[in-house]
């Protein structure tokens, strides 16, 4: 599993691997808070996203793209300019 610390901040980059349910073949990266995701890595326990996703991180997540709504939450963080 691979993960990026975003610019400038104390979150990390996580990408979801986990399908939403049998239908949604749509895969995403989600922003988790970096402190969390070092938990679950280590626990398997879920982590929230920036977007509300739940989810056990366990893949890696350079081959999706970002999640757009993460992505706007975190740039719209006022500690992320």
């Amino acid at each position: 599993m691979s993960t990026t610390l975003a610019p400038g901040s104390q979150t990390l980059l996580e990408r979801d691997t986990r399908l939403e349910d049998d239908h949604d073949h749509e895969r995403l990266s989600h922003y988790v808070s970096r402190d969390k995701l070092t938990e679950a890595m280590v626990m398997g326990t879920p982590v929230v996203a920036l977007c509300g996703k739940i989810w056990v991180p366990s893949r890696n997540p350079e081959k999706y793209p970002v999640c757009p709504e993460c992505k706007e939450i975190w740039e719209s963080m006022p500690e992320n300019h």
